[in-house]
């Protein structure tokens, strides 16, 4: 079984606002972000660097490829949930826009999706179907997933027996990581 690391990805312009299948580049914050986290992982060998497609994510896998010699798969699979219409929005704004659906959706919490978005029981699917898939990979044996934080949420509760607000606490900052494999600790990037 194989080890792996799941990272979130570096910072953008699009923080605060709900960023699923956005595309931003990682901004100046992100990059000294992702500075700190090699640091971290320094004395960590990382066999093989797994992204998500999405440009934040696949940027930061670039920057960690280049500090361990490692190349990058991607796999769209490891996207964050789509937001549909509320994407690129702001909670606060999509309040005054919406504040009949904003609050359905509170309500309802994760079971309705935001309006022309991703069924979460869909992007539950998607994500621990790809995480199988590189739990049974042979041969790498320290995987770094470059990722969103509703991925790794995901991985959280359902593999990890969070409840959702620890899993959110742990995944709310950039650059954030924790290990899943043989033996599953979580640990913060100290920002």
């Amino acid at each position: 079984m194989s080890s792996l690391t799941f990272i979130r990805h570096a910072e953008t312009d699009m923080a605060g606002t709900f960023c699923g299948h956005s595309d931003p580049s990682i901004n100046q914050q992100g990059r000294l972000q992702i500075k700190s986290l090699i640091d971290h992982l320094g004395g960590k060998g990382i066999d093989a660097i797994y992204s998500s497609d999405l440009r934040r994510a696949h940027e930061t896998a670039q920057e960690l490829s280049l500090a361990f010699s490692v190349p990058i798969i991607v796999m769209r699979e490891l996207r964050e949930i789509d937001f549909g219409d509320w994407e690129g929005l702001s909670w606060h704004t999509i309040e005054q826009r919406d504040p009949v659906d904003s609050q359905k959706w509170l309500d309802a919490f994760p079971t309705l999706p935001t309006p022309g978005g991703e069924l979460y029981s869909s992007f539950r699917k998607r994500v621990l179907a790809a995480i199988d898939n590189l739990l049974a990979l042979e041969g790498a044996r320290n995987i770094a997933v470059v990722t969103h934080a509703g991925v790794m949420r995901v991985v959280l509760q359902a593999l990890l027996g969070y409840r959702e607000q620890d899993a959110w606490e742990k995944t709310s900052s950039y650059c954030c990581f924790f290990e899943y494999g043989l033996e599953a600790s979580v640990r913060k990037v100290i920002q």
